[in-house]
């Protein structure tokens, strides 16, 4: 058995040569095949000595039995190759009786290369160097055999042959057979670049079938021969029978085998999308058929062609092609339309090897293979139209349809999402805008040049906005801006002012004049701007507040206005977060203290901690002073609240004393308490139940509190200053000040707001702002905190203006009260003996 050759008109060996590694391998197995004849050749030799033929004779009869196997052939076509059966087994048999077992590598040499030389001059014209590698081939595996062979017994030669000498012979047999179908498998798998397993075992599976027949009909022979060699004259239409039987055995189990083969290739096509198909139906024409190239020519819906080609190693590219040509095909391929119901869906190449054209079987398996891809293309391509159709449908259901922007519910959907997928505290904006004099546009330049508008308006929005926001048209002149890349920073003034900014460039980039339907015109919006936590309320809630605030700007005569609550009497989340306030206050375990030290930059002494309520809600996770503070201080529960902190932060002051600590505790004071009469009272009830000195309590007021003229304030702030309680001004240098309130209401500390703490290397402005504050507090004998202390150059620079105190992240983040103590204490052990005790009314 031996593999012939493969090759293309234009991809052959005469063309291009063998692959380099064919021909190192065939360098080899020849260089083996010429040692074995020279090796026979040299070895002793023992002929009968009554022996009628002769030595020259014996070898003569070799020959010709070996060539005579090589001519008796069947082929058929594996894995873009051919594979040659023969009767080489039996050959080898007949051969080992005929003449001595060291001649028969030369015998093989000499027959094989006689027979394949006589096939290529009369038949296939095969190139020399293909029937150099077969008769090389065959000659290797014809001195294993006989090596094996003689290892396991003595020789048949001029002798009948006995059990152990025929075991001998089969060993033999099996040894040729293996090393054939191994070179045969391993040249076809160098030539094409595929697995070693798939040529391989075609050919044994071809030549299984025949094998034995083989060894039986040489043994036959040979036992024929010693009885009478004219039985021999019997043995030719036995013979031709049986290749008969083995070419109809072997031709019904490859068309078994090419049926189970076009079912699996024809079930493979049941792919829902072009490429699928194209792969699926190259890779099953590349098995199906044995063949080495296969193209899948597709006819795009916009007219343009795309080819899917595979060789015989298997692998499936693609690219985009021009129309093919119609030109005469290659003997050696078959071209097939790819057509359903007389519409062309493309066009199906294969390319059969040099050595196997294609037979009428063929021809008719590829048109019914060609057919089942046809319609399996045009399914795809049915399929493909589907789902535009249904993406286009589901484009339109979240899309307007005049800016390609997403609608209402679209925004209400992904903004909902957007909000889930940030933290709970992490802050948003909204933007809501409506374009000012629309209805005139329309009315006097009609609907045509307010859609135009419309597109004007999107284009600019979709340039202003920034990767994470959500942009759409709500309806009408309506659209919405969602910005989730708000700044997370401590001032929780930020987050507005940012959004603030948005808004005025918005509007100043839409007003910059344009032409619409001829007209030269600005547009002009009013913008209602909201600012919230992820967490705090849904897109729909937003919306609401959002719209509130776009009406107060239309009514206000401004472009830009934000979202007041206080003018907001139906906010639904407002009312909700206030009914789970009054719960919350009714237990213990909500709102709770986070507790923030302010350290002296001097010696690194707690100068006071300073109190921020947190809320532990059960169903909207930690919420901070700004999700919740200004609804409290809009309501009715404002005392309550009030009441709560401060009895919190005297309890812990409480449990400092206990500790021996006198560090003084801080607690954000309301405007609108200070206009309560009863607050003094109230306060100093909590300092007596919890025996804490009034010093030790320090209650922060903002600056626009104490530049109010309201007498019911200066009242109560008296009446708390001649308790003890000490006063600071938070946020110092932020509001409208006046120098005439330190003056009018006495105070023990001002607190340098963090927006000018945090700009100092960057903002001469602010540096002189944080310098002449430390300067007036030294001059009016005041302490001076710094707020939003964050890295060691800031602390250095405060330090060195004669700042007192500072607190911020470079020292300690807030943190829970049953940890606070023993910072405080570890504190003051670092300190001494630096630190002075508190004087009784809190200076140090």
């Amino acid at each position: 058995m031996t593999s012939g050759r493969a090759g293309s008109p234009t991809d052959r060996p005469e063309a291009r040569g063998l692959p380099p590694r064919v021909l190192v391998l065939t360098a080899a197995v020849a260089t083996t095949a010429l040692v074995a004849v020279v090796v026979g050749l040299t070895l002793p030799v023992r002929l009968p000595a009554d022996d009628p033929l002769g030595g020259p004779a014996r070898f003569g009869l070799a020959v010709a039995v070996l060539a005579v196997a090589q001519l008796a052939r069947l082929r058929f076509r594996a894995a873009a190759g051919m594979v040659s059966i023969t009767w080489g087994e039996a050959a080898l048999v007949v051969c080992l009786y005929l003449a001595p077992p060291g001649w028969l590598p030369a015998a093989t040499l000499v027959g094989v290369g006689l027979a394949w030389t006589g096939l290529s001059v009369f038949g296939e014209r095969q190139p020399v160097l293909e029937v150099v590698r077969i008769a090389a081939s065959l000659t290797a595996a014809t001195a294993l055999a006989v090596v094996v062979t003689t290892a396991l017994g003595q020789p048949l030669l001029a002798t009948a042959p006995t059990p152990p000498a025929a075991a001998a012979v089969v060993a033999g047999a099996v040894t040729y057979l293996l090393v054939t179908a191994w070179l045969g498998g391993v040249t076809l798998s160098l030539r094409h670049g595929i697995p070693l397993g798939r040529p391989l075992l075609a050919a044994l599976h071809g030549k299984l079938n025949m094998f034995v027949g083989n060894v039986v009909v040489g043994l036959v022979v040979v036992a024929l021969v010693e009885i009478d060699p004219r039985w021999l004259l019997l043995l030719p239409p036995p013979l031709w029978l049986l290749q008969q039987t083995y070419r109809h055995r072997l031709r019904a189990d490859r068309e078994r085998r090419t049926w189970r083969a076009f079912a699996e290739a024809t079930a493979a096509l049941n792919q829902l999308d072009e490429r699928g198909v194209a792969t699926a139906a190259v890779s099953g024409a590349l098995t199906l058929f044995d063949a080495e190239l296969v193209d899948v020519e597709v006819i795009r819906g916009d007219g343009r062609w795309r080819r899917y080609r595979g060789d015989a190693g298997g692998q499936v590219v693609d690219r985009e092609t021009t129309p093919p040509a119609d030109t005469e095909p290659d003997p050696h391929e078959i071209v097939r339309p790819l057509t359903v119901s007389g519409t062309q869906v493309g066009r199906l190449r294969i390319r059969f090897p040099h050595a196997a054209p294609p037979s009428g079987r063929e021809r008719d398996a590829v048109a019914a293979y060609s057919d089942a891809v046809a319609a399996a293309l045009h399914d795809a391509a049915t399929h493909r139209e589907l789902r535009l159709v249904t993406a286009r449908s589901s484009y339109e259901a979240v899309h307007d349809p005049v800016t390609g922007l997403v609608n209402r519910a679209a925004m209400l959907g992904r903004g909902d999402e957007a909000l889930r997928q940030l933290a709970h505290n992490h802050p948003v904006a909204l933007l809501l805008l409506d374009i000012d004099q629309f209805k005139e546009v329309n009315d006097t330049l009609g609907h045509a040049a307010g859609d135009q508008l419309l597109r004007l308006t999107a284009s600019r929005l979709t340039a202003l906005a920034r990767p994470g926001d959500l942009l759409a048209r709500l309806g009408g002149d309506e659209f919405a801006l969602l910005l989730t890349s708000v700044p997370v920073v401590d001032d929780r003034a930020a987050p507005m002012a940012y959004a603030l900014r948005q808004a005025r460039e918005i509007a100043e980039r839409l007003a910059v004049p344009t032409e619409v339907a001829g007209v030269r015109m600005s547009v002009e919006v009013s913008v209602g701007v909201v600012v919230a936590g992820a967490g705090t309320a849904d897109l729909t809630e937003l919306l609401r507040r959002a719209d509130i605030a776009m009406y107060q700007a239309k009514e206000g005569g401004g472009s830009v206005a934000t979202y007041d609550s206080s003018r907001d009497a139906a906010s639904t989340d407002q009312l909700a977060l206030l009914a789970e306030l009054r719960e919350a206050l009714k237990t213990d375990d909500q709102l709770v203290l986070a507790l923030q030290p302010a350290v002296d930059l001097a010696t690194g002494a707690p100068t006071g901690v300073e109190a921020l309520i947190r809320w532990r809600h059960p169903r909207r996770g930690w919420l901070g002073p700004a999700d919740f503070i200004r609804p409290v201080e809009n309501s009715e529960q404002l005392g309550a609240f009030t009441r709560y902190v401060v009895d919190k932060a005297l309890g812990v002051a409480a449990g400092w004393a206990r500790q021996g600590l006198t560090v003084p505790i801080s607690v954000n004071l309301s405007a609108r308490s200070l206009l309560d009469p009863r607050l003094p009272g109230e306060i100093a009830e909590a300092l007596r139940r919890h025996q804490v000195p009034a010093h030790r309590l320090v209650l922060e007021i903002t600056e626009t509190v104490v530049m109010s003229e309201l007498e019911v304030i200066d009242q109560v702030l008296t009446a708390l200053r001649s308790m003890g309680v000490q006063l600071a001004v938070d946020d110092f240098g932020t509001g409208f000040s006046s120098l005439t309130f330190l003056t009018r209401v006495p105070v023990d500390e001002l607190k340098v707001d963090r927006s000018f703490v945090i700009r100092m290397a960057d903002s001469p402005e602010a540096a002189a702002i944080v310098r002449t504050t430390v300067g007036l507090a030294h001059e009016l004998g005041l302490r001076v905190v710094a707020e939003g202390v964050e890295t060691a150059a800031q602390r250095a620079a405060l330090a060195e203006l004669g700042c007192t105190a500072a607190q911020g992240y470079h020292f300690f983040k807030p943190m829970p009260a049953d940890k606070i103590g023993a910072v405080l204490g570890s504190l003051l052990d670092e300190a001494r003996p630096n630190v002075f005790p508190l004087r009784a009314d809190g200076a140090s």
